[in-house]
């Protein structure tokens, strides 16, 4: 195997931005709003905490300096939301639990990185002064969001003024180190700067890209995150070798040991945060629906997954006294709450009953039957322009309000799910069918018929239509 050193700057630049600014563009600005005070006291309260039960249980139990051990506890503080979102989204956990989770993943990144840019400035300069980091945060924080809504705005005002996929996924590409780089250059929070533009653009979206830059945008970003989160992985697992040497002078059983007290005092931590706060909010579970605070506190404590954030600041790390001990330990936090927590989070899911009880499906039901109203109410006005003809009218009239009539269906107690059932019969024959328009289009390719490219194009027509299908 290679033996990989990296340029610490390189890697806070070249991983941080996009992943920041990709959680924080397809996050929800609504769910954040509404969740802002639990998602605040996770975001900042446990992740000051965390990193002081770190720093305090490498001090005084594996004998780390203040400083390296501060940096330890500012590496592993922050969440990350990928495994979670992924197995909970997939079992259908309650909407609510995974807003908050996502939420709180996405702002205490930034709050662990600045306490980790803090933290690494004490351990190389070797002084700190609480009085001045606290005047600069505040400085750096109100500096990153200001810069972040600015290069928003712009990147908003361009995309608004462009149409061409490949020029607009590029422009969605740099704009993470647009807003990074300025922010970084005058002493403000790049972090924030990607966060907020992230989270401005995100909720501007809609307005701003055109379906068929949706479509590609979103599976170039999809592939992107997935490449860097498994870059990141690799890199550490290739710099383990050189780490490992760097720690040779301690037994295995000492490291299981330290790697098993920051372990457990990262989970012990967080349950000693997340419990009291579930019991005093516990009529804010309730009013999204039947829930027990004891079941929200479990679900939220063992949630707490590290990753790409924490990996990036681990290799970002200059080089100082016990640096490869914090890569080590760091690691063996990722690897046990990736591995254990995440391998038994659908267990519990399933145990703690956590899922969400039907209301999401019925406002989007509801939100489909309206927005096939519109489309009906429009149809009407058109049928009165020049060029609609009679029977293309009613074609899709009649297409839209057999859609009103299956959505409807989900708010009738006594439906016998004919419709509905109907409707997934459809599908299944429609995919059959398509699956055999694809055989013949490559039929005709292989006998020299049509060229490559007009295989392809049918082909992506034939995909988007099985990308409609539901089954």
């Amino acid at each position: 195997m290679p033996d990989v050193q990296l340029n610490p700057e390189v890697v806070l630049l070249a991983f941080l931005p996009p992943l920041l600014y990709s959680s924080a563009f397809f996050s929800s600005l609504r769910d954040l709003r509404a969740n802002l005070g639990p998602i605040m006291f996770l975001a900042v309260g446990l992740v000051t905490a965390t990193m002081v039960a770190v720093a305090v249980a490498a001090h005084e139990v594996i004998g780390m300096a203040w400083a390296p051990a501060f940096v330890l506890g500012a590496v592993v503080s922050p969440t990350d939301p990928v495994a979670a979102s992924e197995i909970a989204g997939r079992l259908g956990a309650r909407r609510r639990y995974m807003a908050i989770i996502e939420g709180e993943a996405l702002v205490n990144d930034a709050t662990a990185l600045i306490a980790y840019k803090y933290a690494v400035a004490a351990v190389t300069a070797g002084t700190f002064s609480l009085f001045s980091a606290g005047g600069k945060f505040a400085m750096a924080s109100v500096g990153g969001i200001a810069i972040g809504l600015g290069i928003g705005y712009v990147v908003a005002e361009l995309r608004r003024r462009i149409d061409d996929p490949a020029t607009e996924i590029s422009i969605s590409l740099v704009t993470s180190y647009l807003a990074y780089l300025p922010a970084a250059a005058v002493g403000a929070s790049g972090v924030l700067a990607a966060v907020t533009s992230g989270v401005y653009l995100g909720w501007r979206s809609p307005e701003l890209i055109s379906p068929a830059t949706r479509l590609q945008a979103y599976a170039v970003w999809e592939i992107l995150v997935f490449v860097l989160n498994a870059a990141l992985f690799t890199l550490v697992g290739l710099q383990l070798p050189s780490v490992l040497d760097g720690i040779s002078g301690l037994s295995t059983g000492i490291l299981v040991r330290d790697a098993a007290v920051v372990i457990g005092a990262v989970i012990v931590m967080r349950a000693l945060w997340v419990f009291p706060f579930a019991m005093l909010r516990a009529k804010f579970w309730q009013s999204a629906g039947a829930v027990s605070w004891q079941s929200i506190g479990t679900a939220v404590t063992w949630t707490g997954m590290r990753g790409a954030v924490t990996l990036a600041a681990a290799l970002a790390l200059p080089q100082f006294a016990d640096r490869d001990l914090v890569i080590f330990l760091a690691f063996a936090v990722v690897v046990f709450t990736v591995v254990v927590q995440g391998l038994t989070l659908p267990w519990l899911i399933r145990r703690l009953n956590f899922f969400e009880d039907g209301r999401i499906e019925l406002k989007e039901s509801k939100a489909r039957i309206l927005a096939a109203k519109a489309a009906i109410g429009r149809l009407e006005e058109l049928r009165e322009e020049e060029g609609v003809r009679e029977e293309t009218a009613d074609r899709m009239r009649a297409l839209y309000e057999f859609r009103i009539r299956r959505f409807k269906a989900r708010f009738d107690d006594e439906d016998d799910g004919a419709i509905e059932e109907g409707s997934r019969a459809y599908q299944r024959l429609r995919r059959k069918v398509l699956e055999a328009e694809r055989a013949e289009v490559v039929r005709l390719r292989n006998v020299g018929t049509i060229d490559e490219q007009t295989m392809h194009r049918i082909e992506r027509d034939l995909d988007l239509e099985d990308a409609r299908l539901e089954i």
